[in-house]
C-alpha cells in the first residue's frame, strides 16, 4: 500500500517505476521528474539529483563508479538522458589532493572537465562535489520551503535537533563549492548513520541505496518538517502578525492590475523591455497584507536559488488599495521616485559589495513589485522567467513564514548574497544562455486569430519568440487554435471588434497575462462582393464596422496603453489591394479597405512623435487557408471573373507577375517583417499580392 503523505505528493508509480528496473540511470531520471513535479518539493531549475553505478572504462575495460548528476542549468523536473553529466566518482573525489581552499573554487569547477566519463555530458554543475564526496548511490539536494524554513530560522541547528535528534546533520551556511562538500563529508564522518543533512540558508541533502528509498526518505524528512512548521503556526494563531491591510474583492484586484501594469511594466523597462506576470493567491495576500511586511520584505531573500531569480528584496508600492488607478500622468508621478530610489539602492548594494573582477552591474529595477491590497507583480525578459520569478517569491514567502513560526526569520548577509548573484560562474551560466529571440521581449494582440491570416500571424510571432494574445469572436476557433501553441507565451480571449467593451476586454487581458502591449495587428475580417444594385445597408454596415471601426478602437484602445508604458509600439493592420485598385462588384468591400488605408496613414502621422509605428500590409488573392474565401465571397469573386470557385487560386497566381499562390503565411512575414525588421518605416504599404501592376502604390 501507497504511503499517504500531507505536505507533499507521493507520486512513484510502482508499475512505472518496474518497466525500467535494472536501469538505474533511468530509475534516477524518474525520481527527479516526479520530485521536480511538486513545487512544495523544490523550485523550477533548483534541487539536483544524482546516481552512482558501476560503468566499464572504455580504456582500462576494467569496472569504475560513475555518477550521473543533473547538469549545469537544468531542472530535474524536465530532466532527461541530455541534461545529465557523467564523472568518474574517483577522480572527483581526487580533487581533494589538488584543493587549495576557498580562494580556489572557481578553478576546481573547471577541473570537473577532467573527471568525465560520458563524453555526451551536460556541463557538470558547481554541486557536483557535494554529490561526488559523499558515499551515497541515490542522493537528492533539495529546496523544499519547509526545510529552507528550518535553514533560514534563528538557532537552525538548534531546531534541527530538536525535529529530528539525532538522525539529521546540520551544515552551516556556505556558498555552493568544493568546500561546502568537504564539509558535507565531514558532517557525515562525525555523525555516521544520519539519514541526511539541512543546510544553513540553503536546503536538504538526503539519500538512499535505492532510488525508491531516496525519494522516500525525501518525502518523509520534508513531511516531518511541515508538520512541525503547521503545528508552530497553530501554536502562534497568526501568521506575520495579522492583516494590517484588507483586500479588495478578487475581481477588482484583477482590473486594478490590468489597469496597472503598463505603467509598472514602462517603469521596469528603463534598460531593456520586460514581460509582467501578476498573482494574488491566498499566500500572497496574506504576505502583502500583513503587519510585518516592512519588515520583513527589505529583509530580502534567504535561499540563492530565490533572489537570484527575484533580486536580493522587493519593492512595496506606496499606494493605498484605493488608489484611482486611471489618470496616467498623476500615477506615473507618484510612482516615479519608488523606482527611482530602489535603482538607486541597488547600485549601492553593488558599489558596496563589488570585486575588482566581478561582472557590470545588471538592470538596477525591480523583479518583484508588492501592492498591499492587490497583488504581487513580477518582470523579467520573458513570460516563463516572469512566472517562475514570482513562483520563487512565493517559496520566499514560505520560507518566511515557516521561520517565523519556528523563531525567527534570518536572511543571508548582503556581501554573501552578492557574491552568489555576481559570481563569476554565474555570470559564465548566463553567458552560455541561448541568444534572445527577436520579439521575446514583445506582447502582441491579434484579431481574427482563430484562423486563417491572424492565426498565421499568431504562429509567426510566437515562433519569433512574442508573447501573443488570440482574439476571435469565435469561442471554439480559438480553443482550437490554442491547442497549437505549447507554452505560457499565449493567451486568448473572445473579442468582437464592433464592441468597444469588448475590446476593453481584450486589452484587460493582455494587460493582465503579460504586462501590457507592443503590437496590435487588426486582422479580423469578412468579405462581400455584391454589385452596387445588390449591396444592402446590411451589407455596407457590417464592413465598416468590422474593418474600419474595430480598426479604429483597436488603435484608440492600444495607444493608450502604449503611452501609458512609454516604449513605443507597432500597429499593423491587414487590408488589401482591393483598397488600392477598382474592381468590379466590391464597392462595399473596397471602399472599407480603402479606409483602412488612409486611416492608418493618418495614425502614422500622429503617432510619430511617440515612436508608434502604424503601417499596412495588403493581401490579394489568398484563397488557400484563408477564412474570407469559404462561402459567398469566393462565388462572387468566381463569378465576377466568369469562372468556377475552384479555378480562383490558379486564377489569382497567373495574374501576378511573380505567378505565386499567396498563403496566409506570406502575410505572417511581412507583418514580421514591419514589426522587427523595418523599426524605421511608418505610414507605410507592404503589398503582398505576388505583383499586381494597378496596385503599385507609386
Amino acid at each position: 500500500m501507497d504511503k499517504t503523505f500531507k505536505y507533499v505528493n507521493y507520486l512513484w508509480d510502482k508499475q512505472k517505476a518496474a518497466a525500467i528496473e535494472g536501469n538505474e540511470v533511468e530509475l534516477f531520471l524518474y525520481r527527479s521528474n516526479i520530485l521536480g513535479a511538486d513545487l512544495r518539493i523544490t523550485n523550477y531549475g533548483g534541487g539536483n539529483t544524482s546516481c552512482k553505478t558501476i560503468e566499464k572504462d572504455p580504456l582500462t575495460n576494467q569496472s569504475v563508479e560513475v555518477m550521473w548528476i543533473k547538469g549545469s542549468g537544468g531542472d530535474i523536473g524536465t530532466l532527461t538522458r541530455a541534461g545529465i553529466a557523467g564523472l568518474y566518482t574517483e577522480r572527483l573525489r581526487n580533487l581533494k589532493n589538488v584543493y587549495k581552499g576557498l580562494s580556489d573554487e572557481d578553478r576546481m569547477v573547471g577541473l570537473f572537465n577532467h573527471c568525465i566519463y560520458d563524453l555526451d555530458s551536460r556541463a557538470p554543475s558547481i554541486d557536483t562535489p557535494l554529490h561526488g564526496l559523499l558515499p551515497f548511490k541515490h542522493i537528492d539536494h533539495l529546496h523544499p520551503d519547509a526545510l529552507i524554513a528550518v535553514a533560514a530560522a534563528k538557532d537552525s541547528e538548534k531546531i534541527t535537533k530538536e525535529i529530528w535528534g539525532d538522525t539529521m546533520g546540520w551544515v552551516p551556511w556556505q556558498r555552493p563549492g568544493f568546500d561546502l562538500g568537504l564539509q558535507l563529508e565531514k558532517c557525515l564522518n562525525d555523525n555516521p548513520g544520519i539519514r541526511g543533512i539541512v543546510l544553513g540558508s540553503h536546503g536538504l541533502f538526503t539519500w538512499g541505496d535505492t532510488s525508491y528509498e531516496c525519494y522516500m526518505n525525501s518525502l518523509e524528512v520534508i513531511e516531518t518538517a511541515s508538520a512541525y512548521i503547521e503545528d508552530k503556526i497553530k501554536e502562534k494563531g497568526s501568521v506575520f502578525g495579522g492583516e494590517k491591510v484588507q483586500s479588495h474583492s478578487q475581481e477588482l484586484r484583477k482590473v486594478k492590475a490590468s489597469q496597472l501594469m503598463p505603467l509598472l511594466r514602462g517603469l521596469c523597462s528603463s534598460e531593456k523591455p520586460m514581460i509582467g506576470h501578476f498573482t494574488d493567491s491566498e499566500t500572497v495576500m496574506q504576505y502583502i497584507n500583513s503587519h510585518e511586511l516592512q519588515r520583513l520584505a527589505p529583509m530580502g531573500t534567504s535561499c540563492p536559488d530565490h533572489f537570484l531569480r527575484t533580486k536580493i528584496q522587493p519593492l512595496v508600492l506606496d499606494l493605498d488599495k484605493d488608489e484611482d488607478l486611471l489618470d496616467a500622468e498623476v500615477l506615473l508621478e507618484k510612482l516615479t521616485p519608488s523606482f527611482e530610489a530602489y535603482r538607486e539602492q541597488y547600485s549601492e548594494y553593488y558599489n558596496n559589495c563589488k570585486h575588482p573582477n566581478s561582472p557590470a552591474m545588471r538592470d538596477p529595477n525591480p523583479v518583484i513589485i508588492i501592492y498591499p491590497g492587490i497583488g504581487m507583480f513580477s518582470f523579467a525578459k520573458n513570460k516563463q522567467t516572469a512566472r517562475v520569478a514570482s513562483e520563487f517569491y512565493v517559496n520566499a514567502i514560505n520560507v518566511m513564514r515557516g521561520a517565523e513560526a519556528i523563531s525567527q526569520y534570518t536572511a543571508l548577509p548582503r556581501q554573501e548574497a552578492f557574491d552568489i548573484e555576481y559570481w563569476l560562474l554565474e555570470e559564465a551560466k548566463l553567458q552560455r544562455m541561448p541568444a534572445e529571440q527577436p520579439l521575446s521581449r514583445k506582447v502582441a494582440i491579434v484579431t481574427g486569430a482563430g484562423g486563417g491570416i491572424g492565426k498565421a500571424i499568431a504562429d509567426k510571432l510566437v515562433a519569433e519568440g512574442a508573447n501573443v494574445v488570440l482574439t476571435d469572436i469565435s469561442e471554439e476557433s480559438l480553443e482550437e487554435a490554442k491547442k497549437t501553441f505549447k507554452n505560457d507565451q499565449v493567451s486568448t480571449v473572445v473579442c468582437d471588434v464592433t464592441d468597444e467593451n469588448s475590446i476593453k476586454t481584450a486589452f484587460d487581458k493582455a494587460c493582465l497575462s503579460f504586462g501590457g502591449i507592443d503590437i496590435i495587428i487588426h486582422s479580423a475580417g469578412l468579405a462581400i462582393s455584391k454589385s452596387l444594385e445588390d449591396t444592402t445597408l446590411k451589407d455596407w454596415e457590417i464592413l465598416q464596422n468590422i474593418l474600419v471601426k474595430g480598426q479604429f478602437l483597436m488603435a484608440q484602445h492600444g495607444v493608450k496603453i502604449l503611452k501609458k508604458q512609454g516604449l513605443g509600439g507597432n500597429i499593423v493592420n491587414i487590408a488589401s489591394k482591393n483598397g488600392l485598385v477598382a474592381g468590379p462588384n466590391n464597392v462595399g468591400y473596397g471602399t472599407a479597405k480603402a479606409a483602412q488605408l488612409h486611416m492608418t496613414r493618418l495614425l502614422a502621422a500622429e503617432l510619430g512623435s511617440d515612436k508608434i509605428r502604424v503601417n499596412t500590409v495588403n493581401p490579394d488573392g489568398v484563397i488557400v487557408g484563408s477564412k474570407i474565401w469559404q462561402g459567398a465571397w469566393a462565388e462572387g469573386r468566381a463569378k465576377a471573373y466568369g469562372i468556377s470557385v475552384d479555378e480562383l487560386p490558379s486564377h489569382y497566381a497567373k495574374r501576378n507577375l511573380l505567378n505565386e499562390i499567396i498563403y496566409p503565411e506570406d502575410i505572417a512575414n511581412a507583418a514580421f517583417a514591419l514589426i522587427a525588421n523595418l523599426d524605421k518605416s511608418t505610414g507605410n504599404i507592404i503589398n503582398v499580392d505576388g505583383g499586381m501592376a494597378n496596385a503599385f502604390v507609386r
